[in-house]
């Protein structure tokens, strides 16, 4: 792919099917807002699990290029990683220690690679689990899918910081055996405080069978992409939530079959569900900070200003 010089500075969105992102509605709104002038942004898209030559190529652009000042990477935040991180000129902290980049920024002409997942995943957590949830209930988690947000969720949840507010066990289940390799060797570089089993879940029947057999309370979360990038859920219309359980869709638009389904559970098994949105939130509003060098809250008022243009500019369908 031939990539033409932005001529003004310039925020990549590398994804799937970045164009139906609110994203594109949303940025030029919350820019104004900040005080960003002359930017944009634009999505580079690919297929899941590209040819990792395509991820060099946009690296080497967005890293050359004066104007393109970085990016926030969905979907590929592993891939991208393996396959461009010789080009990166200094990796954080999180992103080392979890083999994934949801952020590229450029500082003096180096090219910086940043896992914003586990704070912007934390955010997006703490803002509707209840007080100290698993600590009163010893609920259990469930994360369908074994990619970055999952690794950077298990991360947060499992941190001995936590105390006793902990999980009582967390289940990682993908259908890609790589996949669930990757998150287990990342786990075993910094051990989970709490017990944690990886499943190999190669229909949606083995994902219903986990699903029931969680405590009550439980925490079962869509990490898998289905529902936005690729029709469907990894779940069966079968499944039973635990009763009291939380539901959390990482997606906000696409067919969102998870949530869907949990829905229709949410009043006979008194379920609390929740979708991507303020995950969504977080996750820009950390990579705008970073790439443009400002200071964006993450609670109070001027937060929840950010918050409401974003709604105001509409989620996509």
């Amino acid at each position: 792919m031939t990539y033409a010089p932005a001529t003004q500075p310039t925020l990549y969105f590398i994804g799937v099917t970045t164009g139906k992102s609110s994203i594109m509605g949303v940025f030029p709104v919350w820019a104004r807002h900040l005080g960003l002038k002359d930017v944009v942004i634009k999505g580079m898209d690919f297929p899941l699990h590209a040819d990792p030559a395509a991820y060099v190529e946009a690296v080497a652009f967005i890293k050359a290029d004066p104007l393109s000042l970085g990016a926030l990477v969905t979907t590929h935040k592993l891939d991208l990683f393996r396959a461009c991180r010789e080009m990166f000129d200094k990796i954080d902290p999180h992103a080392a220690a979890m083999h994934e980049t949801s952020c590229l920024s450029k500082r003096g002409g180096r090219l910086i690679c940043h896992a914003k997942d586990p704070i912007s995943s934390g955010l997006a957590l703490d803002s509707f689990l209840p007080p100290r949830h698993f600590a009163r209930t010893r609920a259990e988690v469930l994360a369908m899918g074994a990619g970055g947000s999952t690794i950077a969720m298990t991360w947060h949840l499992t941190q001995p910081s936590r105390k006793s507010n902990l999980p009582s066990r967390v289940i990682v289940s993908d259908r890609d055996p790589a996949r669930l390799k990757d998150i287990r060797r990342i786990h075993a570089a910094s051990p989970p405080a709490v017990p944690t089993d990886y499943v190999l879940a190669e229909t949606n029947e083995t994902n219903d069978r986990l699903l029931g057999s969680l405590r009550p309370g439980s925490l079962a979360i869509n990490a898998t992409g289905l529902g936005k990038d690729r029709p469907g859920s990894p779940l069966t219309d079968a499944a039973v939530f635990p009763e009291h359980g939380i539901a959390w869709d990482l997606n906000y638009r696409g067919d969102l079959v998870f949530l869907r389904q949990a829905r229709g559970q949410q009043v006979a098994r008194s379920l609390q569900v929740e979708d991507g949105w303020t995950y969504f939130i977080h996750g820009w509003t950390q990579a705008i900070a970073e790439v443009f060098a400002i200071d964006i809250p993450t609670s109070g008022p001027a937060f929840d200003a950010i918050s409401r243009l974003a709604s105001e500019a509409g989620k996509a369908a």
